[in-house]
């Protein structure tokens, strides 16, 4: 039955899909599902974040084209589909006070009318299961908390024929359970920091551990954990095909994938809404839909 479970995964930029929620979409992708991700922006504002390409001219002049082709990549490698939503990257805001958001941006687009166009996507392609982000973004940057907001109004629009009428957003569908991504945890990083410590190798996640208030990173309800391990690999090679973004010598690679695999095979999520009956905790996204699909 796995050919009519359908599963979206929204998110803001290009390297989002690979760095929350990867190794499930891959694992739904093995297993039959239907994955498509929306990628709400093309990510043109975004740092060149790896210190290897730094510096890089036709990269700094082509940085759209160039995340496109890595989204491309890295989309290829996952086995997912994947649409863009055509929005303009928002930039992360830095200073005291923060300047204001750049005219035309992403964040500053108007809710309800940037929820439509994901209406779209939604109908056409009838998920249902979506994941996407929590109202703080996972972390509080500006696109991240507007991917969550149009996420939240279209969830509920894509079934409102006066909101949405049919004739110009396609035929009303509804989905049935929406998720946040909460894959960046406390007991993730608590259990893999002392992992690495106790076989004597040096952690990566000291620092976040001490800083986690200064992140703004509030507890969260974690009611899923979709076991994925067999998938890692694919995940971190989807990755790294983000190659502006991410360091293949950096910190995202420096607990050994056996000793992940050990200590946390899952990835989380947090079921926001449910139109569904399901149970507490889920090991699957698609508890309550799966045997009535």
């Amino acid at each position: 039955m796995t050919d009519q479970l359908r599963l979206m995964a929204v998110h803001a930029h290009p390297d989002d899909e690979s760095s929350k929620g990867a190794a499930t979409m891959a694992k739904y992708v093995s297993e039959g599902v239907d994955v498509l991700v929306v990628t709400c922006t093309g990510g043109e504002r975004g740092s060149i974040l790896n210190p290897k390409l730094q510096g890089d001219k036709y990269i700094e002049e082509h940085i759209h084209e160039v995340r496109k082709k890595e989204m491309d990549e890295a989309r290829e490698i996952l086995g997912v589909t994947q649409e863009w939503l055509g929005f303009v990257d928002s930039g992360l805001p830095e200073g005291d006070p923060l300047p204001p958001l750049p005219d035309g941006c992403f964040a500053l687009e108007d809710v309800d009318k940037a929820a439509g166009e994901l209406v779209r996507k939604i109908r056409s392609f009838r998920p249902q299961v979506i994941t996407t982000y929590d109202e703080n973004g996972g972390y509080p940057h500006p696109d991240h908390i507007m991917t969550h907001k149009i996420s939240m109004v279209a969830f509920e629009g894509a079934s409102d024929t006066e909101k949405y009428p049919e004739a110009e957003f396609g035929p009303v569908y509804q989905p049935l359970k929406l998720y946040y991504n909460q894959g960046f945890n406390r007991p993730r990083t608590e259990a893999l920091h002392h992992a690495m410590l106790d076989r004597g190798l040096e952690s990566p996640y000291g620092d976040w551990l001490k800083r986690w208030k200064e992140f703004e990173r509030t507890e969260r309800t974690l009611t899923t954990h979709v076991p994925c391990a067999d998938f890692f690999e694919i995940r971190d090679k989807a990755l790294i095909a983000h190659a502006t973004q991410i360091d293949p010598d950096g910190g995202w690679f420096k607990v050994p994938m056996d000793v992940q695999k050990e200590v946390w095979p899952t990835e989380e999520y947090e079921l926001a809404k449910s139109l569904v009956d399901t149970s507490l905790p889920e090991d699957d996204l698609f508890a309550g839909i799966r045997d009535n699909a």
